[in-house]
């Protein structure tokens, strides 16, 4: 019989769980087609995880020599982290996808207007999964657009709340 041990992630029982989102990409970009990639990290990267010590916001994914980096994703290391490394707050890390994707993405991001975003960093059993999103960048007024339909969304959920009391 097995038992399960305290140092086991926190998504472990609850299937996925987001560790943060990158709500800006949404905003910025019109998204095309969505990607599940693993990422290559270090241990005091995954205990930072844990702790929700991530910002994704700046983050944009290369492709370089056929092999996708996640650059500008900011971990900051727990002050309990280890004496003998020095953490890098901004390292590049390396996302793990199957090459007939890597290959089919870089002949879209060839195209103009496409890019590559992360959406969101999210436990995966004992993994951590970043999704990338092929997206292509919003003009002014699409951003515009977005902004009053959210708006107006806010207010048939107020008007309704309130129909309801």
């Amino acid at each position: 019989m097995a038992t399960k041990s305290s140092k086991e992630s926190p998504a472990k029982g609850s299937g996925d769980s987001r560790i943060a989102d990158n709500k800006k990409a949404l905003f910025n970009y019109a998204i095309e087609e969505r990607f599940e990639a693993g990422v290559v990290l270090e241990g005091w990267e995954v205990k930072a995880l844990r702790e929700g010590k991530v910002q994704l916001t700046d983050g944009y994914v290369v492709i370089r020599e056929g092999e996708m980096f996640l650059i500008g994703c900011q971990i900051n290391p727990l002050h309990t982290a280890s004496s003998h490394i020095s953490p890098d707050a901004v390292r590049t890390k390396k996302l793990l996808l199957h090459k007939e994707q890597i290959r089919r993405l870089i002949g879209k991001v060839e195209q103009k207007g496409y890019t590559l975003v992360p959406l969101n960093l999210h436990w995966k059993g004992r993994n951590v999964k970043c999704e990338i999103a092929l997206g292509k960048g919003k003009a002014e007024h699409d951003k515009r657009n977005t902004i009053k339909d959210r708006e107006g969304q806010r207010e048939v959920e107020r008007v309704m709340k309130s129909r309801n009391r």
